[in-house]
């Protein structure tokens, strides 16, 4: 019994793949703006490392998400390109991750592709449904930007909070770079709070999802960090050292990667702030849909947690540096 307890623990680890991306994942289709053309041209995304050259890069997962994610695109697409047009050294892209999706997301995609080209989106599709965590971990190899933005396909945070976490990290950076100019200064996040919206969404949600918010905290404040109240939105700004110091060191791909990243942060000294963001749900969630699922849900994030704070209490994981990182990956 003692046995099959131990590996129901650590079988998020034994399970893990921290492969790099495999040869089909290692291209995307090229577009120029408001292109009809019919014929596929294959560009290989940028390698591991590269220097930046977009200021900003959003990383969005996407799985079956064919009727929510239009509108979120609408809206991120029309703040970022206004934010171009009032400050000309501003750039961004899109990077849509497709976790293998089953439905039409990925042609939905691509028409925003060749409406604005793919200098502005790209589509990295998977070869098959990996998780959440997988998907955004691979984006974030092959973003371009200074920064690097995590944010959901269903566009539960409104976009424009952006500018809060952008701010919210310029300032910590220029704080530490006042005390010291190691590389460390670089390596900083800013992590989008719904912890604020905390009384007020007991009011307003179902009561299986409040129990599943306050056991997910309790959990989180036990095992994890009491640092960070809300470490689960899907709303991340990084430093690009430190998305490529971070991401490709993560193990877990669904429920946990959430804890495991912070924890990673808290080992490499990644400084973070907690910034509150304006967050709503929005119906058509792929993993809560009923009682039994809360149920479920809970058991699954308590092991993960456990078994990220168990694999770096008994060193089964190494953290490397971001140099080893990228010798590694060259």
């Amino acid at each position: 019994v003692l046995g099959i307890v131990v590996t129901w623990v650590f079988e998020p680890a034994l399970n893990s793949d921290r492969s790099s991306l495999s040869r089909g994942e290692k291209s995307f289709r090229s577009s120029k703006p408001n292109s009809n053309e019919t014929q596929i041209v294959l560009e290989s995304f940028p390698s591991f490392g590269d220097k930046a050259s977009k200021v900003l890069s959003i990383i969005v997962p996407a799985y079956n998400e064919q009727e929510r994610f239009p509108i979120m695109m609408n809206d991120t697409i029309e703040f970022f390109s206004a934010k171009c047009q009032s400050d000309v050294m501003f750039s961004f892209e899109i990077v849509v991750v497709d976790d293998g999706s089953t439905d039409e997301t990925g042609e939905i995609v691509m028409k925003y592709v060749r409406k604005y080209g793919s200098d502005v989106v790209r589509l990295l599709t998977l070869n098959k449904n990996q998780g959440k965590g997988a998907a955004i971990r691979k984006g974030m190899m092959v973003g371009r930007g200074e920064y690097l933005l995590m944010a959901d396909a269903d566009g539960a945070t409104n976009i424009q909070d952006f500018d809060k976490l952008y701010t919210s990290l310029k300032n910590m950076l220029q704080e530490k770079g006042s005390q010291s100019q190691s590389e460390i200064e670089q390596l900083g996040a800013a992590f989008g709070s719904r912890a604020h919206l905390k009384e007020g969404s007991v009011a307003k949600r179902a009561f299986y999802r409040t129990v599943l918010m306050y056991g997910m905290h309790l959990c989180v404040s036990v095992l994890c960090t009491t640092e960070i109240k809300d470490t689960q939105c899907g709303f991340k700004l990084f430093t690009r050292q430190a998305a490529l110091s971070l991401f490709p060191q993560m193990h877990l791909e669904r429920w946990g990667f959430d804890i495991e990243l912070v924890q990673l942060s808290q080992y490499l000294k990644v400084t973070i702030s907690e910034v509150s963001v304006d967050w709503h749900e929005v119906e058509g969630s792929k993993l809560i849909t009923s009682k039994i699922d809360v149920l479920t849900a809970s058991i699954i994030m308590f092991r993960d947690m456990l078994c990220v704070r168990l694999c770096f209490l008994l060193g089964l994981w190494d953290v490397e540096t971001l140099e080893a990182i990228i010798l590694k990956q060259s």
